[in-house]
């Protein structure tokens, strides 16, 4: 596939080039239908919910809040009523407005107005909840109630429905996120046309997926969070994929390969390992079915369609991209030491330095692996689900400063009233018996309708504190039986908490699924017990870190305001279960790229510290710049506005950073060295009962016999001081990596391999005492004599 995209490079590029414009004309001219279906059944939120649309279907709606104070004065003053109750009669008399509750009229309307007569607030009543209110409606309501502005009067407005258009406009992290990316791409491989490959894959299959999505929101439910997520772990994987594929390909052409056959092999073995690794995201991603909570089935749909799409891109517009740049994808420095001949293999870089500490002592980095994730997961004990309100929006928002007004005018459980909706009972008992609750601020009883009473309760706590969610259970469990009444505690406080509770509640269950699928796929891929197991315990350890970072930051408040999001609260109740879905697919991403390597080497060699040293020197640099990049594009999503994608971005990044930079570079090789082969053990039952899935290339057949005599290799193994080395192990592999033959260097350091017939093959030396060394051999028609040298310490870095 990947030579016929290569080859038919403009054909396969037209193909991409029409899908993302068709898709994207089809998209603009159909419009958007996100549906945020949002149902949380068998909880008491949703039973008062359900009594109040009954009783009162205009009023079962979004409540939102216009606020305005006056700098001196009271707002009881003609001059200030005569601006404001017109507006709030216009907004009254919109369609799809139930009805607007202000200060100027009525019983209640005097304590719609602060202590000392300087903050008022009407209430706005819609005919739907805040998700499936029309953004031009809103949009109506905020332009209508702030033109009543004026010097020493100001009005704000807060609610769900007003958040939603107070959200700025999008695009703006996605395009740091990708400009980050690119200056990172730029510095790794220093071409400019190598850094824009990437990049280019993942807008392909990014905008291919978001329109895909927009077009399947008219056909079932999606969210309107599921693009902003899909974008968020689109441009992820997406330059992820084609830099571990592009480095690859940069690696062929250094070594001499003919262009095509670079892109060739490169997509036959990072192409593969891309492609396996985009199936564990799809499978992590899918893992959130099993919460049963509906408004997710939209998320998974638009995250896995535009990952798919993505790997996609990676694996047949990349290598018609690379037929179109040829030898560019180098830079100028490379292209002219080319012209000079293949580049020697380096056995001195950073790389192959770690892997090699991380061999010698892999006890100690282990340890010092552990203590590090231990000390970072720490805070996670103190995890509290809840949700995020308008307390956490920008300073310079409206829905803020009416949440700042609001609070200092009667104070800050005001912000999220509870809804005690009684269908039997007495009703005057109920009120009595809240109004002596403690933390109880206020109560005022609603006139009742169809035998439904709605009773408005005020905490004296803000909606984020523990101590309004015990006064919710208190209400429930105490207040309401106590009373003899039957009735419900609802609202968006109510709401909120009940989601946290059965989000907590369905987790483990959510958690072993995503667990149980990724190691069984890992199982299939490396035919092994110990590398799954290994990578299910590493992806809770990065989890339980990244969760920490999270608590320590957005729980206890620790650098919250450098990334201007307002003050500290719980942790958004539906992150845990989107976040971790994410991170187990990066993560697995990680793990297939190195372990596949490990496995590749382990298979021809059967060494296992070779494996794993081999495999952590040539993945680990490409590892830890894809994940150099996901951390600029996740970090880019604080500059979103929406304080969850601000949580997810900051929890991912740092996640992803962990990961990379500490599991799968130190943590993950130290632990395989000190199990040692047992890391590919599998009962030899299992092993005949399981299909074979490779993510390496299969072995390649043997060359056909030649005429005439068959060649060989040979010469000594040395030190560098010119001493034989015995015992030495020296193996023939042909360039696809299958062995072909192998012998161990007689007392004089001598040897001799044979040769099948002329061409490339690559011949790895290795001696305990003195490491490892392999280079490529060019054989003709006669012996070649090749005297191998080996320095103490030495480690190859040939694929």
């Amino acid at each position: 596939m990947a030579r016929w995209c290569y080859r038919h490079r403009l054909v396969v590029l037209l193909l991409w080039v029409g899908a993302l414009f068709g898709l994207g004309f089809s998209a603009s001219t159909a419009g958007t239908d996100y549906a945020n279906v949002f149902s949380l059944p068998d909880t008491d939120s949703k039973s008062a919910y359900d009594l109040m649309q009954k009783a009162f279907p205009n009023s079962s709606g979004d409540t939102d809040t216009v606020v305005w104070k006056v700098d001196s004065g009271s707002v009881k003053d003609q001059s200030v009523q005569t601006r404001i109750q017109p507006a709030l009669d216009k907004i009254g008399a919109m369609k799809g407005v139930g009805g607007v509750t202000g200060p100027y009229s009525g019983a209640r309307g005097a304590t719609q107005i602060s202590s000392d007569g300087t903050i008022a607030y009407a209430q706005i009543t819609f005919a739907e909840q805040a998700n499936a209110v029309p953004k031009d409606l809103v949009q109506k309501v905020v332009d209508t109630a702030q033109a009543a502005k004026r010097d020493g009067l100001h009005v704000e407005l807060g609610g769900q429905a007003v958040q939603r258009v107070e959200e700025p406009p999008g695009g703006i992290a996605e395009g740091v996120g990708i400009l980050a990316a690119a200056v990172v791409l730029f510095l790794a491989f220093g071409s400019f046309y190598a850094a824009l490959l990437p990049i280019g894959i993942a807008i392909f299959g990014v905008g291919t997926g978001l329109f895909s999505t927009q077009l399947l929101s008219h056909a079932t439910d999606i969210p309107d969070l599921a693009p902003l997520l899909a974008t968020l772990i689109g441009l992820g994987v997406g330059i992820d994929y084609a830099l571990f594929i592009v480095t690859r390909h940069r690696r062929g052409l250094q070594r001499g390969l003919d262009p095509e056959e670079s892109a060739v092999i490169a997509l036959n073995t990072s192409g593969r390992a891309v492609l396996f690794a985009g199936g564990t995201v799809c499978i992590a991603l899918a893992g959130m079915l099993v919460t049963n909570l509906r408004f997710l089935d939209g998320v998974v749909v638009g995250t896995s369609l535009t990952v798919v799409l993505s790997v996609l891109a990676a694996t047949t517009l990349l290598p018609a991209l690379l037929g179109f740049l040829g030898p560019r994808v180098l830079s100028r420095k490379q292209r002219r030491k080319l012209e000079n001949g293949p580049e020697p293999e380096r056995t001195d870089n950073l790389a192959v330095r770690w892997s090699a500490a991380v061999q010698k002592r892999p006890r100690r980095i282990a340890a010092f692996a552990l203590v590090v994730m231990a000390v970072l997961a720490f805070p996670v004990l103190s995890l509290r689900l809840g949700a995020t309100d308008q307390g956490n929006d920008n300073a310079s928002t409206t829905t803020r400063k009416a949440y700042d007004l609001l609070a200092d005018g009667f104070g800050p459980g005001f912000n999220g009233p509870l809804q005690v909706v009684t269908s039997s009972g007495d009703t005057t008992t109920l009120v009595k018996d809240i109004q002596g609750t403690k933390d109880v601020a206020q109560v005022a009883a609603l006139p009742p309708a169809g035998g439904v009473t709605v009773i408005q309760v005020v905490p004296k706590t803000s909606p984020q504190s523990v101590q309004t969610d015990d006064l919710i259970d208190t209400l429930r469990d105490k207040v309401i039986p106590g009373a003899g009444a039957t009735g419900h505690v609802g609202g968006v406080t109510a709401i909120s908490k009940d989601f946290a509770s059965v989000t907590g509640d369905r987790l483990p269950l959510f958690v072993a699924t995503i667990i149980g699928l990724s190691f069984l796929l890992l199982l299939l891929a490396f035919r092994s017990l110990v590398v799954p197991l290994t990578a299910a315990l590493m992806n809770l350890i990065a989890a339980a870190a990244s969760f920490g970072v999270l608590v320590a930051i957005f729980q206890w408040g620790w650098g919250l305001d450098m990334l201007g999001l307002g003050k500290e609260g719980p942790i958004n109740a539906f992150l845990p279960v989107i976040m971790l879905s994410l991170l187990f697919g990066l993560s697995m991403d990680y793990q297939v790229f190195l372990v596949s390597r490990m496995h590749e080497e382990w298979v021809h060699t059967k060494d296992n510290a070779r494996a794993v040293r081999v495999g952590l020197a040539e993945t680990s640099r490409v590892i830890n710049s894809a994940a150099l990049i996901m951390v600029c594009v996740f970090l880019a999503f604080v500059l979103s506005g929406n304080s969850g994608a601000a949580t997810a971005g900051v929890g991912l990044a740092a996640a992803v950073a962990l990961d990379a930079f500490i599991l799968r570079t130190a943590l993950v090789p130290a632990a395989m060295h000190l199990l040692g082969d047992s890391n590919w053990w599998l009962p030899a039952w299992l092993d005949k009962s399981l299909p074979h899935l490779a993510v390496e290339p299969a072995e390649e057949p043997a060359p056909a016999p030649v005429e005439g005599p068959a060649s060989a290799v040979h010469g000594f193994v040395r030190t560098t001081e010119g001493d034989p080395v015995e015992g030495a192990s020296v193996t023939l592999l042909s360039k696809g990596g299958r062995q072909l033959d192998r012998v161990e260097s007689l007392a004089d350091g001598s040897y001799i391999v044979s040769v099948p017939a002329p061409g490339t093959y690559l011949l790895a030396t290795t001696a305990t005492s003195y490491g490892s060394t392999a280079r490529h051999v060019v054989v003709t028609d006669g012996p070649l004599v090749h005297d191998v040298e080996l320095a103490e310490g030495e480690v190859d870095a040939v694929n």
